[in-house]
């Protein structure tokens, strides 16, 4: 009897540390991207939650943007590190100059067949405005923008679209444009923004940064 005694206590015991272990780690979530569930290109939800421990970088992408080629070096950062901890989340947006037409899947068959992407793809997303899903509300609430890298080319016409249709634009830390991007640590949180424009080099380095032992 004494014996049964013990192993309830015991398992009691075990019960209330999983719980306590379980409402910690939610109340830690409520400053990360764990908080947040997401719609898959199918409709399934996705909790975040289940990247936990990963390193994410969250992108708002369009396949007839001036920067859709950047899915080449999106793939390639993917099956680079992968396999050490690392996904990316892709998140077409049709909000910018309404460069992503079609449905989710064709989105989906386009980015197959044309870069070969391996990584999540989910539903197509408001980034900006009343309709913005909470993960990106949470992501530009939390982040300012900083300018457009310089990139000889594409930041100058940004800067004379965005400035014409609204001088303070720069002010604002709403997603400006197509393949922002948001890097986040093992734990949830956000460690930088980067603007279209900035180096896929430069993103490549922050990753292999933020999977660095060191980081952990």
């Amino acid at each position: 009897m004494k014996r049964l005694c013990f192993i309830w206590m015991l398992a009691a015991f075990a019960c209330a540390g999983e719980q306590q272990g379980t409402a910690e780690m939610q109340q830690n979530d409520e400053n990360s991207v764990y908080q947040f569930t997401v719609s898959g290109r199918k409709g399934e939800s996705v909790p975040l939650a289940q990247y936990r421990g990963q390193v994410l970088l969250v992108v708002n992408t369009a396949t007839r943007c001036g920067f859709t080629p950047q899915y080449d070096a999106l793939e390639a950062i993917y099956e680079k590190f992968a396999d050490s901890g690392f996904e990316i989340l892709d998140f077409p947006c049709n909000q910018f100059g309404q460069q992503a037409p079609g449905t989710a899947e064709e989105i989906h068959t386009f980015c197959r067949l044309n870069y070969k992407t391996a990584f999540p793809q989910f539903a197509k997303v408001d980034v900006n405005g009343e309709n913005a899903i909470p993960l990106f509300k949470f992501l530009v609430a939390n982040t300012r923008f900083e300018g457009f890298p310089p990139d000889g080319k594409i930041a100058p016409i940004l800067e004379d679209m965005l400035s014409k249709a609204d001088p303070a634009y720069a002010q604002k830390p709403d997603i400006k444009w197509n393949f922002t991007k948001f890097l986040i640590d093992r734990s949830g949180r956000i460690l930088r923004r980067f603007e279209p424009t900035a180096p896929m080099a430069e993103v490549e380095a922050a990753i292999a940064d933020a999977l660095a032992p060191t980081r952990n």
